[in-house]
């Protein structure tokens, strides 16, 4: 299996990193890496590194996210999400959706967010989530966060206690849904939770070309080949990134970590990219200089 980018529809359940222990089973590879975490009940775009393509995890990690956030009115609970124990309760019949589109724009743009308890952010070297699962509340930072983009696409009947939210989000790296289900439901006066999340964009990847575990793990049994023609190239990890394409001697020279002075450079990070458009290396475009940051492989 050669070097690149599988993007997995993840399913609820696994961790994602078990996710990537099947993927790697599967595809009988040593390197690979996920580059965005969902939590195990959380759904879609995993997108995977495969082979050298796990240099570029990090920056795979910072694009922007999208979402499809079910949020229920009427409870909150411990996790701020599904998996959690109810701890309060409040009537959302009276809820309509005026109220909500009304409400989300104050959590657009830098917001200062709250770590949920149950998360992997560290505090005093300690994740939070083992805090928690101690009984322990800890008290944590606000992180500041970027949220581009909120829609309200349903809003559901009432039923058993609860009114569903079905809302879209687009917003930077480091985003907690399930802080803006339940700050949304503080805002409003309702208690409430994140009761399902689905990913639909992770950088430049979307469900669109996404492959679900199960058939990534039935691919590789019986159709190799067809599993092999879903990997992205490893350049399409950066998709979307200003690009610089060198001949054979620049190529050459950059892959041994030589700054290239060259006109008419892109500004802050680009792709360089050999002859034949395969990805050589990270690169900073400076004062005329394009500087190597991360090279993907040796020329010779």
């Amino acid at each position: 299996m050669q070097d690149g980018v599988l993007v997995v529809d993840k399913p609820a359940g696994p961790t994602s990193f078990d996710v990537v222990a099947r993927v790697k089973r599967a595809l009988g590879v040593r390197k690979a890496g996920h580059t965005g975490t969902l939590d195990p009940l959380a759904t879609g775009v995993l997108a995977i590194c495969i082979g050298e393509a796990v240099k570029l995890q990090q920056y795979v990690t910072e694009g922007d996210k999208g979402y499809e956030a079910l949020v229920a009115f009427g409870a909150a609970t411990t996790t701020a999400d599904a998996e959690g124990e109810v701890t309060e309760r409040g009537d959302p019949t009276r809820l309509d959706a005026a109220a909500v589109r009304a409400a989300l724009p104050r959590f657009l743009g830098e917001i200062e967010q709250v770590p949920p308890m149950f998360s992997a952010v560290r505090v005093g070297g300690r994740r939070l989530h083992q805090a928690a699962r101690a009984g322990e509340e800890v008290e944590r930072p606000a992180r500041r966060v970027r949220i581009d983009a909120l829609e309200l696409l349903e809003l559901a009947a009432p039923e058993q206690g609860l009114v569903k939210a079905r809302i879209a989000v687009r917003c930077g790296k480091g985003t907690y849904v399930r802080a803006i289900a339940s700050d949304l439901g503080a805002a409003l006066g309702i208690p409430a939770h994140l009761a399902a999340l689905r990913r639909t964009a992770a950088g430049p990847f979307t469900l669109a070309e996404a492959v679900p575990l199960d058939e990534v793990e039935r691919l590789a049994s019986t159709d190799p080949a067809a599993l092999a023609a879903r990997l992205l190239p490893t350049a399409e990890a950066l998709r979307g990134w200003p690009a610089v394409r060198l001949d054979a001697r620049a190529a050459l020279d950059l892959s041994r970590g030589k700054a290239l002075p060259l006109a008419d450079l892109p500004a802050g990070l680009c792709r360089a990219l050999d002859g034949d458009g395969r990805l050589l290396a990270v690169c900073d475009g400076r004062a005329g200089l394009l500087q190597p940051v991360r090279v993907l492989r040796l020329v010779r």
